[in-house]
């Protein structure tokens, strides 16, 4: 359930931010806007100037005499902004036959509709640089000092690969790190789909580990690649009535140590539960700052009945703060670098070193990514908030029919050509963008289930 409503805030909000931007410039260049609406499908409810606050679809032939009608529609997938005399997804062409009236988009300069159609992926950036901006001033970075591998699973890819316990980890491809975070970023964003050159210290000597990709999981948590010291697992859920819970374990427990093992990562943790099926298990975690003590049995096949579906960090950190003009360079650069490393990853995906399933998630994915972040604290779901606001921005301005970038192609071609192209033709167009897009949506919900 609160997957579901945290799902509804983000997409809410992101939608609101986007078509906000469409509506405010189309207002601002004399356009007529018809609707304003939060999500697909049937209208909920709404209001306008005419009609004042009403439940359910508006009449067919309603006009709203330029008054636009503020609406929250059924399906919470999206929005639109349906404005006069524009060929949208709302495929509408009532206005086909007759001359552009002033008030229409088809009507605009070429300036304007670039304006207007370019508008809501303005916006989206605008929101991701004011969370980044205001999280970089008022937060600052908390890193992990710590470079230092943990815990080795036996036959993980980081074993296969030559790693070892208290490994400092120096470079990456000759890129010094300071932090895990940058370790992190170096293996699965900055380096994706490349081989690795590790250069590392161990037992007081510098030496170097080659690792081919395709002996890194394509994420972190996804046969856990490599776990740095101070990382423990965290239990994101417990089944009701199971003996996790008979035995007051609770999500947001972080576990530090089963039977006087000290533990360090999830495949750790699930070994040393399935070794001692019907015994015992004593369980020293931490919640809430404070350490407890609770003994939990596990049954036949080796479970107690919790999801352990993230790690917490309890080594040292460093917190960089950062003045207001630091925190808005910062800012700006975060969003350059992350529209880089996504059009890096979509480069991968074109040529197959990255699956598409593995790359885009759907409502599915996204809801539980938000629930997760709004439970790891109110900034973790602010920054997921601007990440997936960047990505909406850059998506949206691909030049693909039905988006908004496929609409600024034909805009600047029919710039170029100096009058506008037939409406049958955009409308070709708009339904070939429109079923290739909602294949692909499928596919992403199809691969989101799946893969729960």
């Amino acid at each position: 359930m609160d997957a579901i409503i945290y799902f509804i805030i983000t997409i809410a909000i992101l939608v609101f931010v986007h078509e906000f931007g469409h509506f405010a410039a189309a207002k601002l260049s004399k356009m007529r806007v018809d609707a304003f609406a939060i999500g697909f499908g049937y209208r909920l409810f709404g209001y306008n100037k005419l009609t004042g606050f009403t439940w359910g679809n508006l009449p067919k032939d309603f006009d709203g005499e330029g008054n636009t009608d503020y609406r929250l529609c059924v399906l919470p997938l999206g929005g639109y902004v349906k404005i006069a005399g524009m060929v949208d997804e709302s495929l509408d062409t009532k206005f086909a036959d007759t001359p552009p009236k002033p008030y229409e988009f088809r009507a605009a300069t070429t300036p304007k509709k670039v304006f207007v159609i370019t508008a809501g992926v303005l916006m989206n950036l605008l929101l991701a640089v004011l969370i980044f901006w205001g999280a970089n001033f008022f937060y600052g970075k908390q890193q992990s000092k710590t470079t230092s591998v943990g815990y080795i699973t036996p036959g993980s890819p980081a074993d296969s690969a030559g790693f070892m316990m208290d490994d400092k980890i120096l470079a990456i491809n000759n890129q010094p790190v300071k932090y895990w975070e940058d370790v992190r970023t170096a293996i699965f964003v900055t380096n994706l789909g490349k081989n690795l050159n590790f250069k590392i210290a161990r037992a007081g000597e510098t030496t170097s580990l080659y690792v081919p990709r395709k002996l890194v999981p394509k994420d972190e948590m996804n046969g856990f690649f490599l776990a740095p010291a101070g990382l423990k697992p965290l239990i994101t859920d417990v089944l009701q009535g199971s003996r996790a819970d008979s035995a007051g374990l609770k999500p947001n427990d972080v576990l530090l140590v089963l039977d006087d093992i000290e533990l360090s990562s999830i495949p750790q943790t699930i070994e040393i539960i399935s070794a001692s099926v019907e015994d015992p298990v004593k369980v020293t975690l931490m919640r809430n700052l404070d350490t407890l003590t609770v003994y939990a049995t596990p049954n036949k096949e080796g479970k107690i009945g919790v999801a352990l579906g993230g790690y917490s960090y309890l080594g040292e950190t460093e917190r960089i703060t950062y003045n207001v003009f630091q925190a808005f360079t910062l800012g700006v650069s975060d969003i350059w670098k992350t529209t880089a490393l996504t059009f890096v990853m979509l480069k991968n995906v074109i040529t197959g070193n990255i699956e598409f399933g593995q790359a885009f998630g759907g409502p599915i994915k996204i809801a539980q990514f938000a629930a997760r972040s709004a439970d790891s604290g109110f900034m973790n779901f602010l920054m997921f908030l601007a990440m997936l606001s960047l990505s909406l921005a850059i998506i949206n301005i691909l030049p693909f029919p039905v988006l908004d970038g496929g609409h600024l192609v034909i805009i600047l071609i029919e710039g170029v050509l100096k009058r506008e192209l037939p409406v049958k033709t955009k409308m070709i167009i708009q339904n070939a963008g429109f079923f290739v897009l909602m294949a692909l949506m499928a596919f992403i919900i199809y691969n989101d289930i799946i893969n729960l």
